[in-house]
């Protein structure tokens, strides 16, 4: 049978690391990859599970989304901004666009 090769890239520590392993248990790399490869294809899936737990995600950021909005908060009051009305904000975010906007128009030159 015809071969191939696969080219894959990792740290040199996981590499050391796989290559000890491989040697502990009677085998050379290039054998394992072809025993995973194989076990792939006759199984038709990896053979560990992959999860996202998003549950956990979706925890880890509404809290830093809600320690950004106090922040925020804290940071408008020490600026004493933090009774500005919908329209005010809006016309500083425009302001701010239009001087990014102007910047970036000035290092394009």
């Amino acid at each position: 049978m015809e071969t191939a090769n696969i080219t894959v890239r990792v740290d040199k520590k996981t590499k050391n690391d796989f290559d000890i392993f491989c040697e502990n248990v009677g085998i050379n790399a290039t054998a394992a990859v072809n025993m995973f490869i194989k076990a792939v294809l006759r199984t038709r899936e990896l053979p560990f599970t992959i999860t996202d737990n998003i549950e956990k995600r979706k925890s880890t950021y509404g809290e830093q989304a809600v320690e950004a909005i106090k922040n925020m908060r804290k940071i408008s009051v020490n600026n004493g901004n933090n009774n500005m009305t919908l329209d005010e904000i809006n016309a500083e975010i425009k302001a701010a666009r239009k001087e990014r906007k102007n910047i970036h128009a000035k290092n394009c030159d």
